[in-house]
């Protein structure tokens, strides 16, 4: 299906680069008008220009822990093209290690990015949203239900994550906006993969553990975004999608047990 958002406003947060780019990419090809949001100004100048050849697009530099310059640029991507239709909150941090390995200002760390900035991320947007009829997707990760050892910080930072959709499922489905998270599987070519499976022995034991026998792509993850975005998906909010290859049910302990026999090798 190609979905067309040419009357649509998007605005990404983490949107510079990996699967929040691939989304702001396969919005931009169905005719949005582009927001991007990220910490590095040079990452946002060139994910600005890439969406640029498609369509209008605009960036701005901020930190999610920062609420108040988060809180601006959604007042300013308002100010410039009018309410956000669809909002994709996707910054994150992410490194493995132990619990007894990890120093509290890592532990800290994970969860002011990933926690902490989704709340930033809800809570100075939503007065921006088209009322009714916008919808809200945050990024997640199989950590917030699978647990996984290496990860303590994200499964917990990302487990929060997934009850903060569910709530404001609640709370803002009387203004008639939707909630959503998606929760991508191992995703080739990221930042994530890069971290999480360093060597090819690891990526060779993720790929062999998703039941459909290959990583996704960002096209895999945008495609989703744009169906919960979409006419189609009206009746759908609180919902926690994996687009994983079937890799949570049951393959997400193999990254773990990889990580930890890499870690104490």
């Amino acid at each position: 299906m190609r979905w067309d958002f040419s009357d649509h406003n998007v605005l990404v947060i983490g949107g510079s680069s990996g699967i929040n780019l691939g989304i702001a990419q396969g919005f931009a090809q169905a005719g949005a008008k582009l927001g991007v949001v990220s910490r590095s100004q040079e990452k946002v100048d060139a994910a600005v220009s890439a969406l640029s050849t498609q369509t209008e697009a605009i960036g701005f530099s901020a930190d999610v822990r920062d609420y108040e310059a988060i809180a601006t640029c959604s007042h300013d991507f308002c100010e410039h093209f009018g309410p956000i239709d669809v909002l994709v909150s996707g910054a994150a941090g992410n490194f493995p290690a132990p619990l007894t390995g990890m120093s509290a200002n890592g532990f800290k760390a994970v969860m002011d990015i990933d926690l902490l900035g989704t709340f930033h991320v809800m809570r100075s947007t939503h007065a921006f949203l088209a009322k009714p009829g916008s919808t809200v997707i945050n990024i997640s990760a199989p950590q917030a239900f699978q647990p996984m050892e290496m990860q303590a910080h994200v499964c917990a930072a990302k487990a929060g994550v997934d009850m903060l959709t569910r709530v404001l499922a609640m709370e803002w489905g009387r203004d008639g906006v939707r909630v959503n998270s998606i929760v991508p599987g191992p995703i080739a070519d990221t930042e994530g993969m890069a971290r999480l499976a360093p060597t090819r022995e690891i990526q060779r034991a993720v790929t062999e553990s998703v039941p459909l026998g290959r990583q996704g792509v960002k096209e895999d993850i945008a495609a989703a975004a744009m169906f919960l975005a979409s006419p189609e998906a009206s009746y759908i909010t609180g919902v926690i999608l994996p687009v994983d290859g079937g890799w949570s049910l049951g393959g997400v302990a193999s990254l773990g047990n990889a990580l930890k026999s890499v870690t104490s090798s």
